[in-house]
């Protein structure tokens, strides 16, 4: 039975905190893996986890960094590079070698808008790559830890930006099409929307639950460093001396509110039973109407919901079917 993608009151809303989503529950002899866990809305996830009581592992490529970020916070840091596929797959391997279940997974990691077209060793293009593909594999490789928690959630942090573009299967990877930052930016915060329809839709049974959000527009996550002072200023992210605008009825929102979705999705007993489902300001979003019309940044600020064929279980298979393949599972 398919989740309604439908709002169910959860009680919160879009200046709501993440510590403040996480409150009176208890984390204790859980296990979470937070992927860019080690800055902006990553960060926050892995702190209120910890703070929760689980424990929080955050894979990084650059590890001593990752160390210095996460100081005064009681996480474990490992390798791993979401363009590497071997190093993903030996970050799973050291997991699983333990024989431990994982319980939450947050695949929070992710670029955007990279302004010229970029491919890994595979000759994925690097933003499908980083922001779905590397995600598909470390969950698959995951998948017994996550079956042994006999009650697992994977969450999967997308954008509202995944109105830009469905995933383009005919030419995912811009070889035959002109690339352009943004399109292929929505592309892969699509196939992360489609991922957690199938990835719910296939595990359900054994107790994994899958989740996809919009965690709104955050200026200070580091995520639009390709993204000038200028194009923000006009976006009206930033303001005039180049200050972060801060109004979360327009989802311009703190770091702290930006993860409350992410956390809620991943601990909320208000979600049990349910899957499937994308996500914003804390509550299960409506399917958005009509078609996209352009690719401006100031959609974020007066539009919500997610797209139809980002949640069309039709689709979902597809992708599943295109990933499997190119992670070679």
């Amino acid at each position: 039975m398919l989740t309604p993608q439908q709002p169910i009151g959860s009680g919160f809303g879009a200046a709501s905190t993440a510590s403040e989503v996480i409150a009176g529950i208890d984390l204790a002899g859980k296990t979470a893996i937070v992927t860019g866990g080690y800055s902006g809305l990553g960060r926050e996830t892995a702190r209120v986890l910890r703070a929760a009581g689980a424990r929080v592992i955050v894979p990084a490529r650059d590890v001593e960094r990752a160390r210095t970020a996460l100081s005064g916070i009681d996480v474990e840091v490992e390798p791993m590079d979401l363009l590497d596929p071997a190093s993903i797959d030996a970050f799973a391997a050291r997991f699983l070698a333990a024989g431990q279940p994982l319980h939450i997974l947050v695949n929070s990691a992710g670029i955007m808008a990279v302004p010229t077209l970029t491919r890994d060793a595979r000759g994925y293009e690097s933003q499908f790559a980083t922001n779905h593909l590397g995600h598909f594999q470390l969950t698959a490789r995951l998948l017994p830890a996550l079956r042994q928690a006999r009650g697992a959630r994977v969450v999967s942090v997308s954008s509202l930006g995944h109105r830009y573009s469905p995933v383009v299967f005919d030419d995912p990877d811009y070889e035959r099409r002109p690339y352009d930052p943004w399109s292929a930016y929505g592309q892969s915060k699509t196939a992360n929307v489609l991922f957690a329809v199938a990835l719910d839709a296939r595990y359900r049974g054994e107790g994994i639950r899958a989740f996809s959000l919009h965690p709104g527009a955050i200026v200070d996550t580091g995520l639009g460093k390709y993204i000038s002072r200028e194009q923000l200023i006009a976006a009206g992210v930033l303001d005039a001396n180049g200050n972060p605008v801060r109004d979360p009825s327009r989802q311009l929102k703190t770091v702290e509110q930006g993860a409350a979705t992410s956390v809620w999705c991943a601990t909320s007993p208000r979600l049990d039973g349910m899957g499937g489902v994308y996500c914003e300001n804390v509550e299960v979003a409506s399917i958005m109407d009509g078609k996209p019309e352009s690719m401006d940044m100031r959609d974020a600020m007066r539009l919500a919901g997610v797209m139809a064929y980002a949640v069309d279980p039709a689709a979902a298979d597809r992708l599943w079917a295109l990933s499997e393949a190119r992670v070679g599972l």
